[in-house]
């Protein structure tokens, strides 16, 4: 008679054992759709992002050290005009490539593959780029994100094509004849839960747009819309693992924004820093960009940021704001309050004079003081090489550029939005 007592006693705690497996899975599941969609996301999508940033970062974004550049370096090279530059070049087709710090992955690989995103970045390392970009905005509940701007998402993101799109700042409204489609979406009016459901997309619209679906799918003739249904976001945390585990350095730029009250700069700055900190990560392998010179002067400044200080990068546009009356003193100004590498665009660097390229005042003033520097964007749009475009007028022509800023300008690196390009020419020539 004890024996079907115990045997008794053993159903019932199987019993009560998958009673507790199942509501601890259905528990997980609960929780996972919870966490993905409180309001207005995909929880499919956001399921999907969490299990595609965890297994590229576990396997390395499929980089190894057999990087790739692909057809386009030989492409370009070979529509070049015979000549010493040409010849150099072609001797170094097969070579091995290697990862390279003068290669700068601009967003990425935003040439093909959607900016700020899982596979952009893991392109960009593939590649051979030795240092990778996060645009970092924010939040609205404060939480850092890897995009080029405060409020893009209209561009960049598939937000107008989901319910998220009412939360837009202006919701997107089509073109009627007389004005063009217009919307305005902010990475700050999302929370990171609704942000996190979004998918990125290749960075254009169509302004005649008179749907949703015609605005997201504009044309650039420099992009490629082929690699777009995967766009996979990522935090500026995200971001920080990912990179560690493509063992590349990192080049964060604070993107200026309409800072909340109770998140100030100062607050926004800190807590960028301070993820690295928390990742590990030597505030040498970090050159934290921004335009805005009180940014770097905060980094910059004794007490505040010290470790990373010495690969603060200032941004720069002189074409478009114009030069200082004293070019001279601003370098010297720079230098001065702690500044070591200074990031203006290509075309503030080198210019025609004749049939022969030279460098620009700028150039040779923020050398002559000292700084470090690194250009942008390589292939991205003519409007960066319109100082050498009556000389150097095709893509191929512009590896002459390419090169004058390499090895006259001496720039320590260049951001580039298809690293094979940069990474080849860096592999062969310096």
């Amino acid at each position: 008679m004890g024996a079907p007592v115990e045997k008794d006693k053993v159903d019932v705690a199987k019993v009560g054992l998958s009673v507790l497996v199942v509501f601890l899975s259905v528990w997980v599941v609960v929780a996972m759709l919870w966490g993905a969609d409180v309001i207005g996301g995909d929880s499919n999508e956001t399921i999907y992002r969490e299990t595609v940033i965890t297994r590229t970062i576990e396997g390395k974004g499929n980089a190894s050290s057999a990087f790739s550049v692909g057809p386009r370096p030989m492409w370009l090279i070979r529509g070049m005009d015979a000549g010493p530059l040409r010849t150099a070049l072609e001797a170094c087709e097969g070579q091995e490539i290697q990862k390279h710090m003068w290669n700068i992955g601009h967003r990425g690989a935003p040439m093909q593959f959607p900016e700020h995103t899982v596979e952009s970045y893991t392109a960009a390392a593939k590649m051979g780029a030795g240092i990778i970009e996060c645009d970092v905005t924010f939040t609205k509940d404060h939480e850092l994100v890897c995009r080029h701007a405060e409020c893009d998402l209209h561009t960049t993101t598939n937000i107008l094509a989901t319910s998220l799109n009412d939360t837009c700042t202006t919701p997107f409204m089509p073109a009627n004849g007389t004005f063009d489609a217009t919307a305005r979406c902010c990475a700050s009016n999302l929370t990171l839960v609704e942000f996190r459901s979004l998918k990125g997309k290749m960075d254009q619209y169509n302004p005649r747009a008179n749907t949703v679906e015609e605005y997201l799918h504009g044309y650039n003739s420099r992009r490629t819309e082929m690699y777009e249904s995967r766009g996979t976001l990522m935090t500026h945390a995200e971001s920080i693992a990912l990179f560690k585990a493509l063992d590349v350095k990192m080049t964060p730029e604070l993107k200026s924004g309409n800072m909340p009250a109770d998140f100030s700069r100062e607050d926004f700055i800190l807590k960028a820093i301070n993820e690295y900190r928390t990742a590990s990560v030597p505030g040498s392998d970090v050159f934290m960009q921004s335009f805005l010179l009180d940014d770097i002067k905060y980094i910059t400044t004794p007490g505040n940021a010290n470790d990373f200080a010495d690969s603060a990068v200032f941004l720069t546009d002189p074409v478009s704001d114009g030069l200082p009356a004293d070019l001279e003193q601003y370098m010297r100004d720079l230098v001065a309050s702690g500044i070591k590498y200074i990031a203006p665009a290509v075309n503030a660097l080198a210019t025609v004079n004749g049939q022969a390229l030279v460098q620009t005042p700028y150039a040779v003033q923020a050398k002559a003081a000292g700084l470090k520097i690194i250009g942008w964007s390589w292939e991205r749009s003519a409007w960066y090489y319109q100082s050498v475009s009556s000389l150097l007028d095709t893509d191929s022509k512009l590896m002459h550029f390419l090169h004058f800023l390499a090895q006259e300008v001496r720039i320590v690196g260049l951001f580039s939005d298809w690293p094979a390009t940069t990474g080849f020419y860096a592999n062969c020539m310096l």
